[in-house]
C-alpha cells in the first residue's frame, strides 16, 4: 500500500523540520538535511533517530539530484 499523500504533506524530519521524500521502493521516507531515512512498516512511519538508517553521502547526493 502506498503513503497517503496528505500524511507526506504534513510529515517532516523530528530533527531538522525539513520536508521528507518517500522511497515507495524501500519503503522510507528520507530526509537529505539530515542524511537520515526513517522506515515506514505496516504503512506507518517510524519517525525515531534510532529506528532510521543513516544516508551514504552517495545516496544523499542522489536524492539532491532528484529534487
Amino acid at each position: 500500500m502506498a503513503l497517503d499523500p496528505k500524511l507526506l504533506e504534513i510529515l517532516v524530519d523530528p530533527l531538522t523540520k525539513a520536508p521528507l521524500a518517500y522511497d515507495r521502493e524501500r519503503q522510507e521516507l528520507v530526509s537529505i538535511e539530515s542524511a537520515l531515512a526513517y522506515p515506514i512498516r505496516e504503512d506507518i512511519p517510524i519517525m525515531l533517530e534510532d529506528e532510521a538508517r543513516k544516508l551514504s553521502i552517495d545516496e544523499v547526493d542522489a536524492w539532491r539530484k532528484k529534487r
